[in-house]
């Protein structure tokens, strides 16, 4: 019966190394980049909204430290990301008997110029856009602002990463 055991700790282990290191969140970095630059994303946009540049900039700083180990620099990083927020705009998107929206759509644009020290053919410029729909009996302030910044803002990031470091 312990020999049983021993095989069966030895066909684990040798799996696990097998497999080598996984990361959960698909970033591949370069071994030899230790820092990343993230530049403030000024708002380009025909309709500002005060405030959208800074927490922009602040969610792409945010979630490449949370989902890499590269250190945050202020200047001279190894990665660099910096562009400008392009579109922001409100729209209907459909609408009622009575020529009234029944739904309005939030679009935000960034434009991404990526850098890349270790690996200039990883470098890019690219658009990237997503938006939010929400009632059009609804104004775009308090909770469902914050609700459609979020998610916007989220789902912008996580594009971003994965366009400048997952292999997925």
């Amino acid at each position: 019966m312990k020999i049983k055991h021993y095989i069966l700790l030895i066909c684990i282990t040798l799996s696990a190394i097998g497999c080598g290191v996984y990361s959960f969140t698909g970033a591949k970095v370069n071994p030899n980049t230790k820092t990343f630059q993230v530049n403030y994303f000024q708002n380009n946009s025909n309709l500002i909204e005060p405030g959208l540049d800074l927490e922009f900039t602040n969610a792409l700083t945010d979630l490449l430290l949370n989902q890499t180990n590269l250190q945050l620099v202020k200047s001279n990083g190894d990665l660099v990301y910096e562009g400008e927020i392009v579109e922001y705009r409100i729209e209907p998107t459909t609408a009622t008997a009575n020529n009234t929206a029944a739904q309005n759509r939030l679009t935000m644009a960034v434009n991404v110029r990526f850098y890349n020290k270790q690996d200039e053919n990883a470098e890019f410029e690219k658009r990237f856009s997503f938006f939010y729909d929400y009632a059009g009996s609804a104004q775009l302030v308090g909770s469902v602002k914050a609700t459609a910044h979020d998610e916007i803002l989220e789902r912008l990031t996580q594009d971003i990463f994965n366009a400048s470091l997952a292999q997925w």
